[in-house]
């Protein structure tokens, strides 16, 4: 069996089920479950503001880097994270991590890479240069520049061909297994 096509499969399961769970069920009408005494006038519902979680709350781990989508679905098949470091090339970043979720009860290579750290302009830049040389491919894109690794070479890739990418910002850096595989990690940092 070709191991790209599991992990294929399961990255586009990931992202049904984070899309489907991010869609939310239109709100039902509520039934009576027995005759009302007395008519009693319908209440008004307000809306009511509050403030949007601020998704910089804490430190990132594992399991706030990515969707809470993503964690409750990993979670439901077995499989936890380990954390490393983040290293791109010779150049460490300390403030980031690389989270690996696979099942480690059982003699596999199947999970999901997704990583995030703070980064330098300075170290950006060399950490770009440092892909480019070692065979990186850059594409630039509204929410920053894009470097994938030749598809040739790739363990995996998603359904635009896309294998393990980075994703550089302003002041940070997203990792994951597949470039459709960026939009699960929401830290913001």
């Amino acid at each position: 069996m070709n191991p790209r096509i599991p992990a294929a499969a399961l990255s586009a399961l990931l992202l049904a089920v984070v899309l489907t769970a991010c869609s939310g069920a239109p709100p039902s009408e509520p039934k009576p479950t027995r005759p009302a005494a007395e008519t009693t006038p319908e209440p008004t519902v307000q809306p009511v503001e509050t403030e949007a979680p601020d998704a910089t709350d804490g430190e990132p781990a594992c399991d706030t880097i990515v969707t809470e989508g993503t964690v409750e679905a990993l979670t439901a098949i077995g499989w936890t994270p380990k954390r490393q470091d983040f290293v791109i090339g010779d150049i460490a970043l300390p403030d980031g991590m690389l989270c690996f979720w696979a099942d480690y009860t059982i003699a596999t290579d199947h999970g999901q890479l997704y990583g995030w750290a703070e980064i330098s302009s300075d170290d950006a830049a060399a950490a770009q240069a440092s892909l480019l040389e070692s065979g990186w491919l850059r594409e630039n894109g509204p929410e920053g520049s894009y470097f994938t690794e030749d598809p040739q070479f790739s363990l995996g890739t998603d359904d635009e061909g896309y294998g393990m990418t980075y994703l550089f910002g302003d002041g940070w850096v997203k990792l994951s297994d597949t470039k459709q595989g960026l939009i699960l990690i929401d830290w913001a940092g």
